[in-house]
């Protein structure tokens, strides 16, 4: 007999749940296990602190309405800046250039625009090549074909110049000619600190964005790049709300020089990071559209000019110089989560991009991951397809709320350029970095790795030094730094003595007992480039024994609780009077932490302590070069 699907109702026979009813089952589950708190919901339990008081809850369902985020190609523009999305042609695929050599870089530049990248992301100026070299640089490329967005800094003007020259000298139509200037006075600014030169800066800009609408109108004059607010350690919500500032003072400036506000919203490109947290930014870039299109609104732009143009770049802050092939990974999931929160243009940076100069393997890679991305997992066949998932519509809504109180912030300070000018954007971001550097120290965001899973025994991967970038403005940072210092401390004693620094793990009892505290103790000292003597037994004796036979002056006591009430205090003693400098014990003390400091015990080390803190504590007992 055939069934018809309408006669098959598959639910029909179950009982409607209510939000009730499963926050009581969750709450049964946390009470069991003890992971319950007095006076917090189960719910409030199982939510994680994203940033800046951002939360994901564990469960979003239609109750949870956010703002109507309309259709692809309409105002707001939160699913698409575009009514087809990149369902035709996919989205750009932008490689960024650097090498200071124009021969090299043009090599470069052929291999990629023959292997899968559609336009060119070149670094000009004291920050990569000479300008005067773009001629080289691009020759062999079709410049009626490919796109190139230049970033030249202090060298706008020149370079821009030139790029136009290429274009007449090649005889391409000047309405064929597609790309952006890179003209970003307030970018330079928040990089370099210097402001003397900024209205000059300005007023060439806006020369430039008159010159581009009047004559070509395939190319863009300036970029508001939010990289140098990432970079230096800021939220998604802080680099939105600077971008927001940024572009206003751009508006402003342009219309001021006489253009439409039409026309100026047309001359501006909209640089902004893609992390390895895939939700927020998919968020990010939804909510920038959103946010933009109310700035064009107010601005009294026409609906089909307040769509924004999106550059979305894989975030530096992420990247590691330590076993740089998990960058491969971590650009993956930025490069998947940049296109389907709908960038225009995504740039993939090599894995190897922490390390100086990528090579040929690793551009290969950047652009091959984008090509697997579009034509292998299909990302763009379907326009916004994180749209009415209830989480990332709430997200992209509260995200949105705290990057427009921030823009607002901003703009009571007086604008972008006088609140870099006048500490408020540098001073808040060096909080908000404070904050993470904080959680990176205690490893409550890990680094796959280097905070976690390190591997002291990896080969390094070496580099030519790339061009020093632009400074004098706000910081640059890593999620690595910390890490990364504590690992140069245990390179150069290995490279004095022949042997990194060590640290005696005493493991008490059997190894079904100690295993996951050794474990964890190893994993720990490892990713401060320290490593570890694991020696096992049940005789506190014959521990001490085997510690004064190390050679070492740094012990971890590893073992269950239950061992620890019953032998630590006499093992800690035991190993002091062995010669022990120092003894840690891994894992909480509980009611015993008096009398086992009374023992010996100097520290415990366990599952959200100061990681940073206590390896240079222990380095610095060491004796390792500091």
């Amino acid at each position: 007999m055939t069934v018809s699907p309408e006669r098959l109702p598959l639910a029909a026979e179950f009982p409607d749940a209510s939000r009730e009813q499963w926050q009581l089952l969750v709450e049964g589950v946390l009470r069991k296990s003890g992971a319950l708190v007095d006076g917090v919901s189960a719910e409030d339990s199982l939510a994680t602190a994203i940033e800046q008081g951002l939360r994901a809850r564990p469960l979003y369902t239609a109750e949870d309405g956010a703002v109507d985020p309309g259709y692809p190609g309409f105002a707001p523009f939160t699913r698409g800046g575009r009514a087809q999305g990149a369902v035709l042609n996919g989205w750009d695929v932008r490689q960024r250039h650097a090498h200071p050599d124009p021969r090299s870089a043009n090599e470069a530049v052929l291999a990629d625009l023959e292997n899968g990248v559609s336009s060119l992301w070149l670094e000009l100026g004291a920050q990569g090549l000479p300008v005067a070299a773009l001629p080289t640089v691009l020759e062999g490329v079709f410049l009626d074909l490919a796109p190139v967005v230049l970033d030249a800094g202090a060298e706008t003007g020149a370079a821009a110049e030139q790029l136009l020259q290429q274009y007449a000298e090649r005889g391409v139509p000047a309405e064929a000619a597609r790309g952006n200037l890179g003209a970003d006075p307030l970018g330079l600014l928040a990089r370099t600190g210097q402001d003397g030169d900024t209205d000059r800066q300005l007023a060439e800009a806006a020369a430039l964005a008159e010159r581009c609408g009047r004559a070509y109108p395939g190319i863009r004059a300036l970029v508001v790049d939010a990289l140098p607010y990432h970079e230096a350690g800021a939220s998604a919500a802080q680099e939105l709300g600077c971008s927001l500032a940024t572009g206003v003072a751009y508006l402003r400036a342009l219309t001021a020089a006489g253009l439409s506000v039409d026309a100026a919203c047309a001359q501006l490109e909209f640089r902004l990071a893609a992390t390895a947290d895939q939700f927020l930014t998919i968020a990010k870039f939804r909510a920038a559209r959103r946010l933009w299109a109310r700035v064009a609104e107010v601005c009294g732009a026409a609906a089909e000019g307040a769509a924004q143009r999106q550059h979305a770049v894989t975030s530096a802050v992420m990247m590691t110089g330590r076993d740089p092939w998990v960058n491969m990974l971590r650009t993956t999931v930025a490069g998947l989560a940049a296109g389907v929160g709908g960038a225009d243009a995504v740039t993939v940076l090599p894995f190897d991009a922490a390390l100086g100069l990528p090579d040929a393997f690793a551009r290969r890679i950047a652009r091959n991951t984008q090509s697997i991305l579009l034509e292998e997992s299909h990302l763009a066949r379907v326009i916004d397809p994180a749209g009415g998932s209830w989480y990332v519509e709430q997200l992209t809504d509260e995200l949105a709320r705290a990057a427009w109180d921030w823009f607002q912030e901003i703009e009571r300070a007086g604008g972008q350029r006088a609140a870099l000018a006048g500490g408020l954007v540098p001073e808040r971001i060096a909080a908000t970095w404070a904050e993470r550097s904080a959680d990176l120290a205690h490893r409550r965001e890990p680094i796959t790795g280097v905070s976690e899973f390190p591997n002291l025994a990896e080969a390094a991967v070496v580099r030519a030094p790339a061009p020093a970038p632009l400074g004098g403005g706000l910081p640059r940072v890593r999620r690595d730094d910390a890490f990364e210092a504590l690992r140069t401390r245990s390179d150069a004693q290995l490279a004095a003595t022949g042997a990194r620094p060590q640290v005696f793990l005493a493991a008490l009892g059997p190894a079904a007992v100690h295993t996951g505290r050794s474990s964890f103790a190893a994993n720990l000292f490892q990713a401060g480039g320290i490593d570890t003597v694991l020696a096992a037994s049940a005789e506190v004796a014959e521990l001490a024994e085997r510690f004064a036979a190390s050679g070492t002056a740094v012990v971890c006591l590893c073992s269950s609780d239950k061992l620890y009430t019953e032998h630590a205090a006499e093992l800690a003693a035991a190993l002091k009077r062995a010669g022990a400098a120092r003894v840690l014990l891994a894992g909480r003390p509980g009611d015993q932490r008096e009398a086992y400091q009374a023992a010996g015990v100097d520290e415990f080390v366990f599952v959200g302590s100061d990681a940073v803190a206590v390896l240079t504590s222990v380095l610095d007992e060491i004796g390792a070069v500091a």
